[in-house]
């Protein structure tokens, strides 16, 4: 049927097969009745062709640009004659794609209209008649006279003289405080591809940012103007046409010349070399007696993190604080600055400029060169290597005739507590108050300092600076350089004895003193007789038995001090005077 319809509809055919119209061409590759006219024209192609005949057999799906009049194209071809299929030139051959302005003769005028409506990626086959190729006469030996040529062509690219960078913007973050402006430094990933989707270079694949100044001609000028405006975390589709690019010369082996360049671009980062710390304050306590300054040993959490948002350390992950003076240098210059005038507890937003971080060499493999870094701090706690102990009375009974000091037995409760309110240790995790003995000692400076002068039932806040806790080293459970907070509560106080002794008079002793011991007047003095004298004494008062340790032990060790001949007995020879020896007198004897 088609054999026999062939010569019937062969003038019509070809008449709709020298339309330009894409739209038609559209019509030709999705209808089928118009697809078989058009392949019979082909086939019954008995007679001279009267235009140029085109055939897109390949059509990308997306075609954002047709060529039109004065645009400029870069498009392979393989060129053979319609008679016998024979190649009498091909640009593939040359290995380099062929320029060229459309519309303007300097094409032969088939090319010139086989070209027009073409999409970037499109291959169409192109038939040109003598009249509309190079005629009668041929050129250079090599198109003889009234030939008929095919060009299968690939177009590469389109650009017109007027076209201006594009920009199509992919995403943005939802926040943008600010955007980037000429004489900026920003570091930013992309993917370069050519107008046909060949890729040249992307930052991903080295695994590195691209780092340049903006606006000072460090870029191609496309890209340059490209850039502006944008905020860090803002991904778009720049295209650059070739004269705000790399024009005729192209670039290496990877950008041919006058090609335009399509660059997938993600902002990591931006800075201005005048740039200074940028202080956001998130969270500050309700009372704040005393900020940070100069000299100032602080211990801090925090996060670190680049202006995208990617993390690169964190004190949490170590559970670990940050434990530095101020001040002083032993941090990067802007963290030093931005630790100035904090409270215990503040949390702060502080984005430092690399000229006031690690600068453009960064450090190792953790933190790239020319980077912005972000840290959120939260201040846990921070002291003078000169503070004292801070004590507040919070409560303190109306009668306080008796205060705590040094060699007395008390008891107390109490909560041990780091400044931003985590518990470490209670009183009230064990089953009575705990108990010490003051001077020996037995607890902490400060605890020592915050215990003395107390009454029963005063109740105190100690703030205890490491120095006059655990140190640089800390303790179990106590981080290094720790500042304690201690809740007091005395609950009980027993006056003791100073510290060597084991009995002391609370005024004059007896005198002489072997009569008053002497309880039944026998002339000596049993264990049992000097025990019952002991105890008589310090129940009238009179005097006081070392506090926190074993009575019947106690009178037992005194009484085996004065039992010179160890008979069991004590008598009156035995008893030393107190004005021969009174330094033994006062620690072992009566």
């Amino acid at each position: 049927l088609l054999l026999c319809c062939c010569c019937c509809f062969c003038f019509f055919i070809k008449h709709i097969a020298s339309v330009r119209s894409s739209s038609f061409q559209m019509e030709l590759q999705t209808s089928p009745f118009l697809l078989v006219f058009y392949v019979t024209s082909v086939i019954c192609n008995s007679g001279p062709i009267a235009d140029v005949v085109i055939d897109r057999y390949d059509i990308p799906r997306v075609c954002p640009r047709e060529v039109e009049t004065e645009d400029f194209i870069r498009y392979h071809f393989n060129g053979s004659f319609h008679v016998d299929g024979k190649k009498f030139d091909s640009s593939h051959d040359r290995g380099k794609a062929f320029i060229s302005q459309v519309g303007l003769g300097r094409l032969i005028t088939g090319m010139d209209r086989g070209l027009l409506g073409m999409c970037v990626n499109e291959r169409r086959r192109i038939t040109v008649p003598p009249h509309l190729a190079y005629g009668s006469i041929g050129t250079g030996g090599i198109i003889p006279p009234d030939a008929v040529l095919v060009y299968d062509v690939l177009l590469l690219d389109i650009w017109h003289p007027d076209d201006k960078v594009q920009i199509r913007t992919l995403s943005k973050p939802e926040s943008c405080n600010r955007t980037t402006v000429a004489s900026d430094f920003i570091r930013y990933h992309y993917n370069g591809t050519l107008l046909s989707g060949q890729a040249f270079d992307s930052s991903y694949s080295r695994n590195s940012t691209y780092d340049t100044y903006l606006g000072q001609g460090d870029l191609i000028k496309g890209m340059d103007e490209g850039l502006l405006g944008m905020c860090v975390g803002e991904r778009r589709v720049i295209i650059v046409p070739p004269f705000l690019a790399y024009g005729e010369s192209g670039h290496g082996t990877k950008v041919p010349p006058q090609a335009t360049l399509v660059f997938e671009v993600l902002l990591a980062d931006v800075f201005n070399p005048k740039d200074d710390l940028i202080v956001h304050v998130k969270e500050v306590p309700e009372t704040c007696t005393r900020r940070t300054a100069t000299g100032d040993y602080i211990r801090y959490h925090y996060n670190g993190t680049f202006q995208d948002g990617t993390a690169f350390d964190s004190s949490y992950q170590r559970n670990s604080t940050y434990n530095t003076y101020i001040g002083m240098g032993y941090v990067i210059q802007g963290m030093d600055k931005a630790l100035h005038g904090l409270c215990m507890g503040e949390k702060r937003r502080i984005i430092i400029p690399p000229h006031m971080a690690y600068g453009e060499n960064g450090v190792g493999k953790i933190i790239p060169g020319s980077a912005v870094l972000v840290f959120d701090i939260h201040v846990i706690d921070f002291h003078n290597p000169k503070d004292p102990v801070e004590i507040k009375i919070t409560h303190k009974p109306q009668q306080c005739d008796l205060t705590s000091e040094a060699d007395d037995l008390i008891q107390y409760r109490y909560n041990c507590s780091l400044m931003d309110g985590t518990l470490l240790y209670s009183s009230d995790q064990y089953d009575s108050p705990s108990t010490t003995t003051l001077g020996t000692n037995s607890v902490i400076l400060g605890l020592e300092e915050g215990l003395s002068g107390m009454c029963v039932g005063e109740r105190r806040e100690v703030i205890i600076p490491p120095h006059w806790a655990h140190g640089e080293n800390g303790a179990a459970g106590v981080p290094k350089s720790a500042v304690l907070f201690f809740e007091l509560e005395l609950v009980d106080l027993q006056k003791g004895v100073p510290q060597g002794y084991m009995f002391v008079w609370l005024g004059d002793g007896p005198d002489p003193l072997f009569p008053a011991m002497d309880l039944n007047g026998d002339k000596k003095v049993p264990l049992e007789e000097f025990s019952d004298f002991i105890m008589l004494q310090v129940k009238e008062g009179k005097g006081r038995l070392r506090p926190g340790v074993d009575t019947d032990s106690i009178i037992k060790d005194m009484f085996n001090n004065q039992d010179v001949n160890k008979d069991g007995k004590i008598v009156e020879e035995e008893l030393k005077p107190a004005s021969e020896e009174p330094q033994q007198a006062s620690k072992d004897e009566l």
